[in-house]
Order: structure tokens, then sequence, then C-alpha cells
């Protein structure tokens, strides 16, 4: 998308079943956008929201570009209260239900008129532009294509108000974009365009744009490292908004101090091989630009812009996420975000289709649950290539799920592009918790979780850490309770809990809590039997101190007291 930021695809928000439609024909033209419904109106969205002013708000202050399949009215009555730095505005755009109509609002710097005429393309209708500039001249001078950048915005306005008001403009270096633009040009003008990498003071009548047309490549990274860069920057005479990227030797890809170094200065970090000198790393990227080599960095300055994607390649990023139980509303924000810029999606095919839906262009890779080193080992593989990849769990990743497999994978591999990958493990809700939730707060004091699978630990230890946790009456939570391979171990379980526990003690049965179909029951340890669970119910058993009393609705409160008798 010329103009925008390529880190933010646009999300398309629809209030209702009627704008769908209209919805999906503009993500074909967006193929990474995500289609946000309202929850309970909509069906067949990608994610859902409960407030459309709440939802509208947050993508705006994540600068996420909005295309709003609803009255303009509606779309500025919601983001009013955000309105303030004309400069930092995402794209803002306003479409009719029916696709009749495209109305640019907000993001005239960041490209909202180049995404109001690509949408008008696709929809088959005439974006209303209402920018003077643009209409008057046939381009925004203050948005520059994809490559380039405005040296001072604030002189950049003053500059078009002046060609507005009738003077004549040359143009001075390669400006191809404005080859076939009605400018009032004229060899005598006064004010001048000028394009080009120098370091210089723009004057009253200049519009300065930069080409970001140069690299500096480290092997390393050093204290002060953006410092450096823009003192090395200015003795060269090169503005530092021609920076594209920094360039590195990729072993040193896992170095803190260069993440921050390029989030000082604006620009990406790519990572290439380093077998000889830096010259020749930066020559086999770029073979045609001119290098000025210094004793710890060598600066490139390529004839053309600069696409840091095609130099080199990115830190590989390889993130394991719970999805929680199940519902979309119980997933925390930053897994939906994870998930929605990830290339490749890696899990058992259940969960996966749980973590769905996915846009043509993220590839699934489904294994049988029991495969979890496997799977593990290929997603450090596809993140060494520079892939942005995702491991999905149920509930949290960190719990009897693929956290400790990815992370056991990294421990026995002496791969050094493997160390090197940007490992996250973020959270979810776990089953246990949501099952907890459900029924009050029966983990409101110590507890114990365990599982009661013997596929990976022996029984015997599974029977002693029981026997030592009911002991102790701490609450218990079991997951993998029972299974058709493992159908007696349940109630071998419970034996060991009944010699220390009362047959009073409430015990909470959650099955499938989250996902469509859940049920949530409430029985006492007497009454509890194995055909009660199946291996898709949490076992809560409370300790001496859970209680139970009556809902409004003729069901149970079960809660575990923050406080704790003393002993005897």
């Amino acid at each position: 998308m010329a103009g925008l930021n390529r880190q933010q695809a646009p999300a398309i928000v629809i209030l209702g079943p009627g704008s769908l439609t209209t919805a999906q024909r503009i993500q074909l033209r967006y193929p990474q956008a995500t289609i946000h419904g309202l929850r309970g109106r909509v069906e067949g969205a990608d994610q859902y929201y409960d407030s459309f002013g709440d939802s509208l708000r947050a993508l705006y202050q994540q600068a996420v570009p909005i295309i709003a399949l609803c009255a303009a009215g509606i779309v500025i009555r919601s983001l009013a209260s955000l309105l303030d730095e004309k400069g930092a505005e995402p794209p803002v755009l306003a479409v009719a239900e029916n696709g009749s109509a495209v109305v640019p609002l907000l993001g005239g710097l960041s490209g909202v008129n180049v995404m109001a005429r690509e949408l008008g393309e696709a929809l088959g209708v005439t974006a209303a532009i209402t920018t003077s500039g643009e209409l008057r001249f046939g381009t925004c001078l203050l948005n520059p294509p994809e490559g380039y950048t405005l040296a001072d915005i604030e002189q950049g306005k003053r500059f078009v108000s002046d060609l507005l008001a009738g003077e004549g403009v040359r143009i001075e270096g390669d400006a191809p974009w404005l080859a076939h633009v009605q400018l009032p040009t004229s060899d005598a003008a006064r004010r001048t365009i000028h394009v080009g990498c120098e370091a210089r003071q723009a004057s009253r009548d200049e519009l300065l744009i930069h080409p970001r047309a140069v690299v500096v490549a480290v092997a390393a990274a050093r204290a002060g490292l953006a410092e450096h860069v823009r003192g090395a920057l200015d003795a060269a005479g090169i503005a530092e908004r021609s920076l594209a990227c920094l360039l590195v030797a990729e072993q040193a890809m896992a170095e803190p101090a260069l993440h921050q170094a390029a989030t000082e200065l604006g620009v990406e970090l790519r990572f290439a091989p380093l077998q000889g000198t830096l010259a020749s790393m930066v020559a086999e990227v770029l073979p045609d630009a001119q290098l000025i080599e210094q004793p710890d960095m060598v600066i490139a300055r390529a004839p053309q812009p600069v696409d840091p994607a095609r130099l080199g390649r990115k830190r590989g990023r390889l993130a394991v996420i719970g999805l929680g139980p199940g519902a979309a509303e119980l997933m925390v924000p930053a897994v939906k975000a994870e998930l929605s810029r990830a290339q490749d999606i890696l899990g058992y095919e259940t969960y996966v289709r749980m973590a769905g839906p996915f846009r043509d262009d993220q590839v699934q890779h489904c294994t049988d649950n029991r495969e979890e080193m496997q799977r593990a080992r290929h997603a450090f593989e596809l993140a060494a290539q520079g892939r942005s990849v995702v491991v999905v769990s149920s509930g949290d990743p960190g719990v009897f799920a693929m956290a400790a497999a990815v992370l056991e994978a990294l421990h026995a591999s002496s791969d050094p592009a493997w160390q090197r990958v940007d490992l996250q493990i973020l959270p979810g809700v776990s089953a246990s918790l949501a099952t907890a939730a459900q029924a009050g707060a029966p983990l409101g004091h110590d507890f114990c979780i365990m599982s009661l699978s013997d596929n990976l630990k022996p029984w015997s230890i599974i029977e002693k850490r029981l026997d030592l946790a009911a002991q102790a009456d701490l609450v218990l939570a079991f997951y993998n309770p029972i299974s058709k391979s493992r159908p007696h171990q349940l109630g071998k379980a419970l034996e060991v809990v009944r010699w220390h526990r009362s047959g009073q003690t409430p015990v909470v049965l959650g099955r499938d809590i989250g996902r469509p179909g859940q049920t949530l029951r409430v029985v006492t340890l007497a009454e509890l039997t194995p055909e009660m669970v199946d291996m898709r119910t949490m076992v809560l058993i409370g300790s001496s101190t859970t209680c139970t009393f009556d809902r409004a609705d003729g069901s149970q409160w079960v809660y575990t007291p923050r406080w704790y008798p003393e002993a005897p």
C-alpha cells in the first residue's frame, strides 16, 4: 500500500450483516486486513468487538488504518476526543455499507487519499477527495510515496500554501512521481522542490524531500550506537531522514542494544552473514551503492530508495501463545495481535482451528497432539529463517502445554540461529482459572494444579504428589483427569484424596468452559464418580474451608475464603 506503514494492516469495522459483503470486497484489495464485527449482530468477521466507539478509539491509538463501513458522522464523533496531532494520525475512512461512497476523513499525511483511491477503484466508485492541494495538483506534496520522507512538515505546509496562492515551482533531483501531475512548474520559479540525501537546512522557498536511500552497516552493538550513527551521517553530509535501515552482522542479531538503536533512529534492523569485511557484506546486498568506510561502520548510499525488506533478513520471531479456554473474548489482546502478524501457525489441529480464521497468506502447520517436540523444532527452523511464527496452545502455554516443549527444544539445540530467534511466551487464561471464575472463587486460597496423565511421568509420582497435596489441605485442580487409555486413574486419585478430605467437600466440574455447549456442575466429593468426568472436564476439589451457597438462579456459588483457621 503506497504511502502506508507496511507494518499495519487496515481494520475494516462493520456494524451489521448488511456491510459484510462490502467488507469482503475491501479485504480482497487488502488481503492482510481484518474484518471487525459487532458481537451478536455480525457473523463471519475475523474479530469481534462489543463497543464501536471503544474499538475505534483503540485501533486509532494503535495507529491502525481504519475503514469504517458506516456514516462518517459516527466515526467523527467516536474519535473526536483523540484528535490532536495531525502528523500522527493513521488513515481513517468512512465507506457506505453498500460500497457506493468512499470518504477519507483523517490521515492526510499518512496516505489516506491513496487508500481512498485504491478503495474507490476496488468498489467502482470515485473517492470523495477534498484536500485542496491534491485536487489542484493531483498529488499530496506533504505525503511523498513510500521510500521518500518530508524533511519538515510545518515548512511543507507553508510551501503548499504558497503554491495554492499562485507561486510556481522548480524540481531539483529525481522525483519520478511528480512527472505526470499538474504542478505549476517554471524554470524561473522561486519555489523549489529539492529531492536528495544531503543534509541541508531548507529555506523558506524550498520543499525538502529525502529519499530513504542510505544504509548503515555495523558488525555489533556499542554504547550510544544511535548517536554514533547520527554523528557519522552528519560528518558525511547525509540527512538522518535518508537512513533506510541498519544492516547488522547476523551474529549480533540478539543484542538488545541494536534493537534499541534502531528504535531510536526510527528504522528497521536487517541482518546478513558477515564472512569478510563490513564493506563486502554491504556490497553483497547493495552492489550499486557508494560506500563510505569507517573503522566500525560502513555508510552505503544507493542511487534509489532502498526497500529494507529486500536486504538480508529480519530477526525471526517465535511466539508461544495461549488461546484461553476457547471463547474469543477470553483471549488476551497480545495474543490476538500476535496471531494477526504471524506468517506461520503451528499446533494441534483442533487448537489451530480455534485460533482462526486466517488470511490466505498465513501458513498453517497442523500436527497430531502427540508431536510436541517435532512441532517445537519445526517452529525454530521457520523462525531461524526470519519468519514470524506462532505456536498455539489452548489455555496458558506454560501450563501443561507447548511453552515447556519449545524451551526444551531450544535447550537441547546447538544451532546458534535458534538461540538468536526472538522467543516470546504469551499467557492465556488457563482452564482451571476459567472454570474457577464460572463457579465463583474456589481457587481463592492456596491451590495445587496437577495433571493425572502418566504419559510423561509415572503414576507413582502422581499418587505421591496427590497424597501430599491432599494432606496439605490445598484446593486441587485436575488436568487430563481421565481418558480411554487410563479409565481407572481418576478413581484411584479420588481414593487418595478421600483419605484426607471430607465427603462434603465441594467439587466443581467444568466441561468445555469458554466453548459452545459448556457445562458447570457442583457436586460433593462423596457424590463424585469417574463417570461424571471426561478428558474435556476440569475437576476442582475444594479444601476443608471451601464453601458453597445458593445463587438466585438455583445453582451454587463456590469459593475458598482468603483466611485460614488457626491450628489448635
